[in-house]
């Protein structure tokens, strides 16, 4: 009976990292550039402490949000400053300490300050590791290699306002780099620990799409089918735990009349 209700209770409970999960993707479905985690497998882990030697618990093997880079649908803005990012290509910036973290997010913006920065705030990050300035008075517009230009309002003598390149996207190809989640929804190496930094550079080139944006990857259809099924799980686990309750209260009864 005790091994019955360790072992529901342990479904219940195991169950409550995928529901977060879920969860979390089912409110960015209309975030730009959001990308699902993918679900680790649970392993067998014994127990610490006290109890049967061959008990044992289902747990996750890891619960980082390992990001899944499957594109998302892409969508045409016009703007010069909305990028999508081809293939497993991610784009640098700088975490709130200065550390190079990364993401898909490219409705990308020119801030008050002059520095080019993600619509949720996050500097990006040049090649150098710095952040991208631009000058005031033109417009900006990005190259599929990620060079940044800067077109000047005023013409020169000539009346022509000559691009000037003004500095070049960091782009990394993360086809082979496992990539998580941070708390900060950017990403970094699995192991950073929240550090960041840049990762090694992929086999595949980088390249982006200037004038669309990338959605999310999520499908709101399986989300919402994975809820319905986790629901129904944990009704499961809820009904074998109190079935369990009930057959020990009638064996307890059978015991006190013998």
């Amino acid at each position: 009976m005790d091994k019955l209700v360790f072992t529901a209770l342990s479904g219940a409970k195991t169950g409550t990292v995928q529901r977060t999960m879920l969860t979390n993707d089912l409110a960015n479905i209309s975030t730009a550039g959001f990308k699902r985690a993918s679900f680790q497998r649970a392993i067998p882990a014994q127990l610490d402490g006290p109890g049967f030697p061959v008990r044992f618990q289902p747990i996750v093997e890891n619960k980082s949000d390992l990001i899944n880079l499957a594109p998302g649908t892409r969508m045409d803005t016009g703007n010069p400053l909305d990028v999508a990012f081809n293939g497993e290509t991610v784009l640098g910036v700088l975490g709130e300490q200065g550390e190079i973290a990364f993401t898909r997010r490219g409705d990308l913006r020119v801030s008050e300050l002059g520095f080019i920065e993600t619509a949720n705030g996050f500097l990006v990050a040049t090649e150098d590791g710095g952040p991208l300035t631009v000058p005031a008075g033109g417009s900006v517009n990005i190259t599929p290699d990620g060079t940044v230009f800067f077109n000047a309002t005023v013409a020169d003598a000539a009346g022509v306002a000559a691009p000037v390149a003004i500095g070049q996207l960091l782009m990394r190809d993360a086809s082979g780099t496992t990539l998580q989640r941070r708390l900060d929804g950017l990403f970094e190496e699995i192991g950073a620990n929240g550090a960041g930094g840049d990762i090694a550079p992929g086999p595949e080139p980088v390249s982006l799409s200037s004038g669309s944006l990338e959605g999310s990857n999520v499908n709101p259809v399986e989300v919402l089918v994975s809820l319905m099924d986790y629901y129904r799980s944990f009704e499961t686990q809820m009904k074998i735990i109190k079935s369990a309750e009930e057959l020990d209260q009638s064996g307890a009864r059978l015991m006190q009349s013998s």
